[in-house]
């Protein structure tokens, strides 16, 4: 069964660490937007007459910007378009400082909403203002608090370190008050510094100061170490659960089946088809009103990086890439595509083999990335 993911990419206030396809929401064509949207929604799953949905995921962009009416206007059509099984997930994501009044979290129980995923980011009010966000501590109190009396239990927080002028201290308060609230799945990522953000210009003109590697990585330890000591398993590299409370959603992307991408900007992955939207609002509706799928680029994915690709991602879930699934997919096992590249990880201590997964030691987490570049093909044995 595969996902389905939805992009809302209007913001209220754009956050300058984001590179996601984003514009701000005033003077946007919203409504047009949510209606072409649904139209793409019905014309690709026409394509797809056989696929079933099991899970929905609306991510921004800023989904939560929009009015409860353009809610529910959207999430009518995507229950109609896109209805899911007894048990699916349905997630969006927020804001805190959308949710301080019930208006919209009613919308959201009212069409089957059963998970929220709020980018928190830092619980120091400086920090939070150095980096953008609008909200402060005291709205993320506010908006769990609305959450959990609107129905609410499946709900995730986003939490970042290595952010500007942040300490040790700082992250590690930030961690101790994000626990303090008890939800059933946290994500923590560090700072990434992408192109076409303010924070990639404040770096390259040498004004952008940030935590040292060794703090980043420290802050890592501390954040993997602390959600285990509150009952919450790491099971991928930057999130936490307890027991249950995965992300269906997410854990299909890094077992490499098959999703869907709706809206401006967005990428799908079918069978080997991979395939890219146009990000500009106006070049992505411009097709629709033609009665044109919106898509800007394809490509048919060779096995081989379909190889790469099982690797990559099953090796950031703890459980790491299952032996079995690999073979039955390529009809050819680890050892015949890599060779003697998982039993020299082994050795080197960066990856565990128990004959039926690869999987990524703790070690081997503070340097995915120079584990991952192993299973390039070219490099392979």
């Amino acid at each position: 069964m595969a996902a389905a993911y939805i992009h809302i990419p209007f913001c209220e206030h754009i956050c300058y660490y984001c590179n996601f396809n984003k514009v701000f929401i005033q003077g946007q064509p919203v409504d047009d937007y949510i209606t072409r949207l649904l139209e793409e929604i019905k014309m690709v799953l026409a394509e797809y007459p056989d696929e079933s949905i099991e899970t929905v995921y609306i991510g921004g962009g800023t989904p939560s910007a929009l009015s409860p009416e353009q809610m529910d206007r959207l999430l009518s059509g995507v229950n109609d378009l896109l209805p899911l099984p007894a048990g699916g997930e349905f997630t969006i994501e927020c804001n805190p400082n959308n949710l301080l009044t019930m208006d919209l979290l009613h919308v959201f129980k009212d069409h089957g909403v059963n998970r929220l995923s709020v980018g928190v980011q830092s619980f120091d009010d400086a920090v939070l203002k150095k980096i953008g966000r609008t909200h402060r501590a005291k709205d993320v109190y506010t908006a769990f608090k609305n959450a959990r009396a609107a129905g609410f239990d499946n709900m995730s927080m986003d939490l970042i370190y290595r952010l500007p002028e942040q300490t040790y201290d700082d992250f590690a308060d930030s961690l101790r008050q994000a626990v303090s609230l008890d939800l059933p799945h946290y994500a923590t990522y560090s700072l990434i510094l992408e192109q076409r953000t303010v924070f990639y210009n404040l770096m390259r003109a040498g004004k952008l100061h940030l935590p040292s590697d060794d703090t980043e990585a420290d802050e890592y330890e501390l954040a993997m170490d602390y959600f285990a000591e509150h009952g919450l398993h790491q099971y991928e590299i930057s999130n936490f659960a307890k027991p249950g409370y995965e992300s269906v959603h997410n854990k299909k992307y890094w077992q490499n089946e098959d999703y869907f991408g709706f809206g401006a900007g967005a990428w799908g992955y079918l069978d080997r088809d991979r395939y890219h939207n146009f990000g500009p609002i106006q070049q992505y509706l411009n097709p629709l009103r033609a009665g044109k799928v919106p898509v800007f680029a394809r490509q048919l994915v060779s096995p081989e990086e379909q190889m790469e690709e099982q690797m990559f991602l099953g090796l950031r879930l703890n459980a790491g890439v299952d032996r079995q699934r690999f073979a039955q997919r390529f009809k050819m096992t680890i050892e015949d595509v890599y060779g003697q590249t998982v039993p020299e990880l082994v050795a080197q201590g960066l990856v565990t083999d128990d004959g039926r997964h690869v999987a990524l030691t703790k070690r081997g987490r503070f340097i995915g990335n120079d584990v991952f570049v192993k299973f390039l093909l070219d490099d392979a044995d």
